[in-house]
């Protein structure tokens, strides 16, 4: 492990003011020096203002009169992790709906589906997701038919796990009036069979045509689902999230919880479209809200779907669907407007692009409006999964950030390799290359698209192996990153991302006190010991927040 020498001597040798609030002892800690590098520590101490006042080695003297003191008896101290790309309502909602995640087969999911319906008979609409027909080996999308015969009186909405298509019953689609006749939208697809009658599977923006028959949750049942993220992205030691796609409904519910003094994970949002970033925020970023832990720093782009829909809009047709290239949801001078309009009032723009004709049509808009709107804007990419080679050095033209997931890459190996075929994978999930092109990385893990464990991601992200090491020696193992990388993605790059790297993504003396302390040293452990890591502490602003019970 490398360490930051010149720096870790620096912030030991700082002064500590007449007063720190308290101090925990006795730890194996480490934190990224913002490069990248890794600096070792024995104990914090944190000031009343909930910063760090000062890293210390086990020679440096302890201070007498402190508020607290907290033995850590030798456990692992790393900062508080960042999810760069992640959606804090979706994931409270999915955990309160009917949960597909984990189901292999179409039988166990309509078993699930099943027992869900008997379990809540009062529930006008079921809602829930997590299906992946790729895990299930079906070899096609399921239809209404697959789950009329399990809840056939009831609406059934069902989003697939990439939340990218949606599978609906004939009683929702009754309800939501569509027919054979019904035209696919702008940027969306409606499956239909032989005879043009819709499937039940509506993918991308034609998602809307159901969706808007769905009754909305009440604020009880939005804040009930606000709470339970909060809970979730503790337990895995996310201290910091970007929420992507902020609606305005989202932004009260979150409003409300500091309004109550209940915010415990710093939030950075970007907002879903122009119109509620506009209503929301008005004329520029809002300053940090509730004791630094709400901000609205931008907005949320779709320039292409998903892969595992066949909505991610390639160069070239799928290798296993030649008459298909994707969804081109904004054509250039729609996608040029819409980042001109937040960029004239100092809103950072985030370009969710994962085929790589999304990434080229991102990066073209980048190069023509960076002429216009100079200085450190700091545009995103979110996800980056396909990139056509030729564009890889693109992104750090000007200074681009790339937002990607690790665990996309070991969750949709099989399914990357058949919708492309072997030639089109030397830009894919390409970690290593982003930064050896000098482009700016932030992990974060798309919840509830994919688990917020961070672990996972980290242990994906060194190995480029699943959770049961496979592929052997990793797929593409030509970009796996170190572990010191793949920290600092998760904790420095997150804050660089989101213009937060002044107070969050290290421990660093002056940085807000967010840090976990877990149950092993990751350091130097296996990928396998790496996704096994359990934070058995999460704190924030120095302030104990959740603990594993």
């Amino acid at each position: 492990m490398r360490v930051a020498a010149a720096w870790c001597a620096a912030a030991l040798l700082l002064s500590a003011p007449a007063h720190a609030d308290g101090l925990v002892d006795d730890v194996n800690g480490y934190t990224t020096d913002g490069k990248g590098r890794l600096a070792r520590f024995n104990g914090l101490l944190i000031g009343a203002d909930g910063r760090v006042v000062r890293l210390l080695d086990r020679k440096d003297k302890r201070p007498d009169k402190l508020d607290f003191r907290l033995d850590g008896k030798g456990r692992t101290l790393i900062p508080g992790l960042i999810d760069a790309h992640g959606h804090v309502m979706a994931l409270g909602f999915q955990s309160l709906q009917l949960n597909l995640f984990d189901t292999t087969t179409l039988a166990e999911a309509q078993d699930r589906l099943r027992r869900f319906a008997a379990g809540h008979p009062n529930s006008a609409w079921i809602r829930g997701g997590g299906w992946n027909q790729e895990k299930w080996g079906l070899g096609r999308f399921p239809t209404a038919a697959d789950i009329d015969p399990i809840v056939r009186e009831r609406p059934v909405v069902l989003a697939r796990v990439d939340g990218h298509a949606l599978l609906a019953n004939s009683a929702a689609m009754a309800a939501a009036g569509i027919t054979a006749k019904t035209p696919d939208p702008a940027g969306g697809r409606i499956e239909r069979d032989a005879a043009g009658k819709p499937t039940g599977v509506f993918v991308d923006k034609a998602q809307a045509l159901i969706e808007q028959a769905v009754p909305a949750p009440l604020p009880r049942e939005r804040d009930a689902a606000f709470a339970k993220a909060q809970e979730i992205l503790l337990g895995f030691g996310i201290t910091a999230t970007a929420d992507m796609g902020t609606t305005g409904d989202d932004w009260q519910v979150m409003r409300r919880a500091g309004d109550r003094g209940d915010l415990r994970v710093r939030i950075v949002s970007y907002a879903h479209g122009i119109e509620p970033m506009i209503s929301i925020a008005g004329t520029g970023p809002t300053p940090w809200l509730y004791d630094g832990h709400l901000r609205m720093i931008g907005v949320k782009l779709y320039a292409d779907g998903a892969l595992g829909s066949r909505g991610a809009w390639l160069k070239a047709p799928y290798a296993d669907a030649p008459g298909q290239r994707g969804l081109q949801f904004l054509d250039d001078a729609k996608l040029r407007n819409l980042m001109s309009r937040a960029a004239m009032d100092g809103f950072q723009v985030a370009i969710h692009a994962i085929g790589d004709a999304a990434n080229a049509q991102a990066l073209d808009a980048i190069d023509e409006l960076a002429e216009t709107y100079k200085g450190d804007r700091r545009w995103r990419i979110e996800h980056a999964q396909i990139v056509d080679p030729v564009d890889l050095p693109r992104f750090a033209r000007h200074g681009t950030i790339a937002s990607m997931q690790p665990v996309h890459q070991t969750s949709d190996r099989l399914m990357a390799e058949a919708r492309l075929g072997p030639v089109r994978l030397t830009g894919a999930y390409a970690w290593a290359s982003m930064l050896k092109n000098d482009v700016p990385l932030a992990f974060g893990s798309d919840y509830p698209v994919e688990s917020p464990d961070p672990f996972a991601n980290i242990a994906a992200a060194i190995s480029r192996e699943d959770a049961g090491g496979q592929p052997p020696g990793g797929w593409m193992p030509a970009e796996r990153l170190t572990f010191d990388q793949a920290l600092a993605a998760f904790t420095s790059g997150g804050a660089y991302a989101a213009f937060a790297e002044d107070r969050l993504g290290t421990l660093q003396p002056g940085r807000m006190a967010d840090f976990l302390l877990i149950d092993r040293d990751i350091a130097a452990a296996t990928p396998a010991d790496i996704r096994a890591t359990q934070v058995t502490e999460t704190w924030v602003g120095g302030k104990r927040v959740w603990v594993r019970k």
